[in-house]
């Protein structure tokens, strides 16, 4: 009777991590750039920085990695091999969200994308939680063969390989399948980023008192309807502060775009204009390649045939108005946008992010223009 309840637990518990692998593995498989930025940071902080041109395949591998573990802990593909994967990354993993909930200044550890956003202490709790299940399912499959299975789990395990890193390779060579940013296609930037700025009228706020015990010499907090805080003969007041009740409603990269040039702030004239807006954005002009110029020049000259607006945006430093062209197109204008905004908003090199009355109707990697 215990060894069933025991097989049966650790059944519950394979199930529950491969599922939670497969969700964490997609959610960061499908967006390689962002697991590459946080790689980045992780990197810079431990002086690594050395390393940083291997941070894009380091993502699409660690990411394709834990969607395919995921996958084969489901299924049960070479469930000795790859308990001991994932009780071994389960470690590794949870030592490093205590490190960053503890000593390194991260504020997201990204395990879930950008799809949830937990803080460290959330992370590491999170990976408190799976550790265990991983010990079952390591224990439960110990004493299998590690290199005994048959030609459908080879088959499985190409599969699923497949799968994973095709995936991740096509989702950074393009854009991801899924976008969960703020500026995804169907959002209004200038509206999402002024809903809450007009003044609603007094702040719902709460206030709270806190006074010493004159006996115990201890801090105690006391609301505004309390009455325990007026006897001046125990409580002496110490303090009194505010709290906000509600959270902040606008995303912090949506509050920080920002279009500038040497004559100033141009967001609300590009945000607001009517029609259509191209906005084609380069990273890096050194790394602009001459078929992605031509597809700009084929874009000016769209926007020229419809009578709509083409811009350039980069976080490269502007000398003055500047205008480039595009393989000999037509000038357009280029403007300076921060380079963290413009990774968020195209997780591409270069490429075009169209505009429609100031809603974003279509996005795409330069090689993906046509």
């Amino acid at each position: 009777m215990r060894n069933r309840a025991f097989k049966w637990l650790s059944h519950a518990c394979r199930i529950v991590l491969g599922v939670t692998f497969i969700f964490s593995g997609f959610v960061k498989t499908v967006d390689p750039w962002g697991t590459a930025i946080k790689i980045q940071e992780y990197l810079s902080i431990y002086g690594l920085e050395s390393l940083s041109g291997l941070r894009f395949g380091f993502s699409i591998w660690l990411c394709g990695a834990e969607l395919m573990m995921g996958l084969m802990l489901l299924f049960k593909v070479r469930i000795r091999l790859i308990s001991i994967f994932a009780l071994a990354s389960m470690i590794f993993f949870t030592v490093l969200t205590f490190l960053s909930a503890t000593w390194l200044p991260v504020e997201d550890c990204g395990c879930f994308g950008d799809a949830v956003k937990l803080t460290p202490w959330e992370t590491f709790a999170k990976n408190l939680v799976l550790l265990p299940l991983s010990v079952v399912v390591w224990w439960r499959y110990r004493r299998d063969r590690i290199f005994a299975f048959s030609k459908a789990e080879v088959g499985c395990t190409v599969l699923f390989f497949s799968l994973a890193m095709g995936l991740g390779i096509y989702c950074y060579a393009h854009l991801p399948l899924i976008d969960f940013r703020p500026f995804k296609v169907g959002v209004n930037i200038y509206e999402a980023m002024n809903a809450y700025s007009a003044d609603p009228g007094p702040q719902a706020g709460k206030t709270v008192l806190i006074y010493r015990d004159r006996q115990t010499g201890r801090l105690h907090e006391f609301s505004l309807d309390d009455t325990e805080w007026q006897d001046a003969g125990r409580w002496e007041w110490v303090d009194t502060r505010t709290e906000e009740l509600d959270e902040p409603k606008v995303d912090p990269t949506l509050s920080e775009f920002s279009l500038r040039d040497a004559e100033g702030d141009a967001t609300e004239s590009l945000l607001t204009r009517p029609g259509r807006v191209y906005m084609l954005c380069i990273t890096d002009s050194e790394g602009l390649d001459a078929p992605c110029e031509r597809r700009f020049r084929g874009v000016v000259e769209r926007a020229a045939a419809e009578g709509a607006l083409a811009v350039c945006l980069t976080p490269e430093r502007l000398r003055g108005v500047t205008y480039r062209s595009f393989a000999g197109s037509a000038a357009v204008r280029c403007y300076n946008i921060d380079a963290t905004t413009l990774k968020t908003m195209l997780r591409a090199f270069n490429g075009m992010v169209v505009l429609d009355d100031g809603t974003i109707v279509e996005k795409r990697n330069c090689r993906d223009i046509r």
